[in-house]
């Protein structure tokens, strides 16, 4: 058994693919603008998991969206290889961070916006 599809919730699907494929590097799956369909894989993954950018227009979806938002807490972890690194590109590239990378005994981790209404953890790999 593997992990085949996962979903976020997003605000804007199209708006959101753009957001996760031109900034954070995800590759195009499926793209559907008629249905409002998108969803992206990791890069150069063969046969990994999809993420579909699920809209939020299911009252029960937007409530958990939001409360999740408002509380400042993550809808979905990212793994990279370097955290720091990641931080200053996306940084670079406009994307708002709730701080610093930081460390625990977990590891390096960092919380940014995808201004789609979700907050998004990087963890180093």
């Amino acid at each position: 058994m593997r992990l085949k599809m996962c979903s976020i919730h997003v605000q804007d699907p199209a708006a959101a693919h753009s957001f996760y494929t031109e900034t954070l590097g995800f590759e195009t799956l499926m793209a559907m603008p008629e249905h409002n369909l998108f969803i992206v894989k990791d890069p150069g993954a063969a046969g990994g998991a999809g993420l579909l950018l699920e809209p939020s227009d299911n009252p029960i979806a937007a409530a958990y969206m939001t409360g999740l938002h408002d509380a400042g807490i993550p809808a979905i972890v990212f793994g990279v290889p370097d955290v720091k690194a990641e931080h200053g590109r996306l940084t670079a590239a406009g994307v708002r961070f709730q701080g610093e990378p930081s460390e625990d005994p977990f590891g390096i981790s960092a919380v940014f916006d995808d201004g789609c209404g979700n907050f998004v953890q990087l963890h180093q790999d």
